[in-house]
């Protein structure tokens, strides 16, 4: 049977119109959910073994977003490979890598490093995609490079431990970076929502076994059980629902600029509710990873090539 073709490319928005008091709502929501998503990992480690967190999150946040209207979709041939990969990339590594690194280093730092993940994409775009760049995004790549380095150098210095947190971390986020390129074409063929569902759902199968091997070392509790629920239904499910809406409504490149209150609320959220430390040379290495972030967004060089 010959898969059924996908729905038309959603239009791309091109408006440049500033947000309205709906767009900042959104935004302003996704930015806290993302963002308090380390602390809730935090509190579910209290009694929950990191692939039990994992598990339980990804079987969360998919089964929210399927019971939702359009979330089915049928895939062409072609594509099936790059869904596959991309709910490994994008799901299946970095979920299970955060609660991991978490026993190593605390909510704030792990937030902190997870600032890095625009200047990641743009990395990726450079290095494997062929974009084309220009001399403000060669310079927000090396920026933002540094502030990594310099959110990382206080973690690396306080020993091993910590330098593996500091390590899982980053593989994630380079996950990110990469599958944020991955995902674009099929967003644009099928929509966000259907593509979204069907990688959790794929996600599934690749973080359970995980999960199931952690279950003896795990005990449930009120307060870590509630902290993953919120994590799968409404860090998951829910904030992936609202970006979807987000993008439609601002275009992607400003919908991505939400990745830049991350550090900030899990820095916050992490010293206040979890009394986590973070090195002033930490802070200002998340300061840099923003600029540069915004500086390797910025359009891309048009091509010289006659069209």
């Amino acid at each position: 049977m010959t898969a059924t073709p996908p729905a038309p490319a959603r239009a791309t928005p091109t408006t440049g119109a500033a947000f309205t008091g709906s767009d900042w709502a959104i935004f302003s929501s996704i930015g806290l959910i993302w963002g308090a998503s380390f602390l809730f990992i935090a509190i579910g480690l209290e009694s929950l073994e990191p692939g039990v967190i994992t598990s339980l999150r990804v079987m969360l946040g998919a089964a929210t977003l399927a019971i939702l209207p359009g979330a089915r979709l049928r895939l062409l041939p072609e594509d099936r490979i790059r869904m596959v990969t991309l709910s490994i990339i994008w799901v299946g590594i970095p979920f299970t890598l955060f609660p991991l690194a978490e026993q190593h280093i605390n909510s704030a730092v792990a937030g902190l490093l997870n600032g890095a993940v625009p200047m990641f994409t743009a990395l990726f775009g450079v290095l494997l995609f062929n974009r084309r760049t220009n001399g403000p995004q060669l310079v927000g790549l090396g920026v933002g490079l540094l502030g990594v380095v310099l959110i990382s150098l206080p973690s690396l210095t306080e020993g091993s431990s910590q330098a593996l947190g500091v390590g899982l971390v980053l593989l994630a986020t380079l996950c990110y970076g990469l599958a944020t390129n991955l995902a674009a074409p099929l967003q644009a063929r099928y929509g966000s929502r259907p593509v979204m569902t069907r990688m959790l759902a794929l996600a599934v199968l690749w973080t359970l076994p995980f999960g199931l091997v952690s279950v003896p070392g795990s005990s449930v509790e009120l307060a870590p059980m509630a902290a993953v629920l919120v994590l799968g239904v409404v860090g998951t499910g829910l904030a992936y629902l609202l970006m979807g809406s987000l993008v439609s409504r601002v275009g992607p490149t400003r919908a991505s600029f939400i990745t830049y209150l991350i550090p900030g609320v899990s820095l916050v959220l992490g010293v206040v509710f979890k009394d986590d430390h973070v090195a002033v040379l930490a802070v200002v290495g998340v300061a840099l990873v923003i600029v540069g972030a915004m500086l390797a967004s910025r359009q891309e060089r048009p091509s010289s090539s006659p069209a």
